[in-house]
């Protein structure tokens, strides 16, 4: 019996109880029968204690036909209550609603994560306070920044020979997965657990309520940024946009089991291996040739770090992301998306695996960020790895150091929100055609009078650009382009994700004037809505997109990446080697 299984014979099984509305050509799971619509009911999780409680009486297998005056899929009305019938006025069926079409997926590596969405599935999810990290929340008109993490805790049955014993967990797998504006592409970021790197103080959430500053670390590995002295997946959150520049608007996190659970609902990823393999401290051992994983296998198989490669855990990120574009294949197959029984196995495995924040700790909500990436196509989704060097202060290598030459112009395509796969032209027309409207609408922000140089009065800080950025523009300013109430104020408080100018509506032709020097475009334009007192400056904050004073901001195009940088597209199947 695998993780999946319930354990109770006389236990409903939903999925049985799914049948097709002719009407709609969506699957509804009816649960009751006819004869019981006075009730109300639901599929609940598995009961702690059933010694007390009587065995659940099994619906009868009867499939109602629809009928003229039901409410429409998931049981939801609007207009006058229905009228007579054995239900009495305003009764109704359950009904839960499953669409091929707008059914989406996430999921990462090292441990899976997926969401499916039901109403009785919301006392599944673990929800944690976050202490503001992040943006709030994905918005549906922005691009959007969700951060998965893979945890490597120890907890559920047979993963004691997994990850450290007796440890809270670590940040064991992240990925960084970046939707665009447009939901025509998205890029999934992988970080390094061993990348060195500087983890912020963070505020954290206490059992009693309370909160709990941890201070920060320097230099210290990545995956520290979870568990370790008290850190949440807000501290997470804070040390990506530390590294990065890209904040993040929500996070979901899962451990192994989530990996063994999904595998197994699907029914087993299929995988390729180039060559035999025999790990013994994985127990992977398969021939060589297609496999089709699931549960213990499929988790040896993503957390094997030497069959594969240089044995070393960037060559296993490649491994985990073949095995994720191949479940991501799996899961959007026609054989997955026509059975009920496949899309409620999802669901339950998915939920009871997932810990998310308050911006994702419903189902409604799920679904709403569901309804933002169904309709991405998967050969416009790409795997990356964040690029490294190995680490030159060691001589036995263990660690890895970022490389800012390669990592910089990626990381500037996704906080540009530029797409790493060639867009289709129907799909690049429609793109198009909103950046359009949105720069329209920017330029207006841009057209007006513009206050004389000697008038603008602004204070530089360096954001997140080269080294003295605040410095040079600032003599550029004062000595090139006349604006002589500037001033540098170094290093901002916190990076910014790209350069911005804040004013307020009693400075806009100074703002305009400032944009025009130095080649601001009107998204870089950021008014505050109160009018600021005399001879208060603006606020200048260079950003990772900032290259010199005057040339215009923009990010590079995929052509312009490294040779170097590891790509790949959740549409193509790879063997491992």
């Amino acid at each position: 019996m695998d993780a999946q299984s319930r354990g109770r014979a006389d236990e409903i099984d939903p999925a049985d109880q799914w049948v097709l509305n002719p009407r709609t050509g969506n699957y509804e799971l009816r649960l009751g029968n006819p004869a019981a619509q006075t009730r109300r009911p639901t599929v609940a999780p598995p009961r702690r204690s059933s010694s007390s409680a009587p065995a659940p009486t099994a619906p009868s297998p009867a499939v109602p036909k629809p009928r003229r005056g039901d409410g429409p899929p998931g049981g939801r009305r609007s207009g006058r209550s229905r009228k007579g019938g054995g239900g009495g006025g305003g009764r109704r069926k359950k009904a839960l609603v499953i669409t091929g079409g707008t059914l989406a997926f996430l999921l990462v590596a090292g441990s899976v994560g997926a969401y499916l969405y039901y109403d009785h599935l919301n006392d599944n999810l673990n929800v944690t306070d976050i202490a503001g990290a992040g943006s709030g929340g994905f918005k549906k008109d922005q691009a959007i920044n969700i951060l998965v993490i893979g945890t490597d805790k120890r907890s559920g049955a047979g993963n004691e020979g997994y990850g450290d014993k007796d440890s809270v967990g670590h940040a064991d797998t992240t990925i960084l997965f970046h939707v665009a504006k447009d939901r025509s592409n998205a890029t999934a970021l992988s970080i390094p657990r061993d990348l060195i790197t500087d983890i912020p103080s963070c505020p954290t959430k206490q059992p009693d309520g309370t909160t709990k500053e941890i201070r920060g670390t320097k230099g210290t590995r990545f995956n520290n940024s979870l568990g370790q002295e008290g850190r949440d997946a807000g501290c997470t959150m804070r040390t990506v946009k530390e590294l990065t520049g890209i904040e993040v608007d929500n996070f979901m996190m899962v451990d192994f089991n989530a990996v063994k659970t999904l595998s197994a609902a699907v029914g087993g990823v299929p995988v390729c291996l180039e060559k035999a393999v025999d790990d013994e401290d994985s127990k992977l051992k398969l021939s060589q040739g297609e496999h089709r994983l699931q549960g213990e296998q499929a988790l040896a198989f993503v957390r094997t770090r030497h069959a594969f490669g240089n044995e070393s855990d960037l060559d296993r990120i490649k491994t985990q992301q073949q095995f994720l574009g191949s479940m991501m294949r799996e899961m959007k197959s026609k054989e997955t998306l026509t059975s009920p029984k496949k899309f409620f196995s999802l669901a339950e495995a998915a939920t009871k695996s997932l810990t998310v924040d308050k911006g994702l700790g419903s189902i409604d909500k799920l679904t709403d960020l569901a309804g933002e990436l169904k309709d991405i196509n998967l050969k416009n989704v790409t795997f990356t790895t964040l690029p490294v060097l190995d680490n030159p202060a060691e001589k036995v290598k263990a660690t890895v150091v970022l490389n800012h030459t390669d990592a910089e112009p990626l990381l500037q395509m996704i906080r540009g929100d530029v797409s790493l796969t060639e867009v289709e032209k129907k799909e690049q027309a429609a793109k198009d055609a909103a950046d359009a409207d949105a720069k329209a609408k920017q330029d207006a922000l841009l057209q007006g009078a513009k206050a004389p140089a000697a008038d603008v009065r602004v204070d530089v800080y360096n954001g997140g650009g080269p080294q003295g950025s605040a410095s040079t523009t600032l003599t550029w300013l004062q000595n090139t382009k006349g604006v002589t109430k500037s001033g540098s104020q170094g290093n901002a408080p916190a990076k910014v994700g790209a350069t911005q100018l804040e004013y307020a509506p009693n400075q806009a032709d100074q703002a305009r004037a400032l944009a025009e020097m130095m080649g601001l475009p009107a998204g870089a334009m950021k008014m505050g809505t109160a009018d600021a007192a005399a001879k208060t400056p603006m606020k200048l904050t260079l950003g990772p997109d900032f290259k010199e004073p005057g040339a215009p901001l923009a990010p590079p195009v995929p052509q312009e990446l490294s040779k170097d940088i590891q790509q790949a597209q959740a549409d193509k199947a790879v063997c491992a080697k």
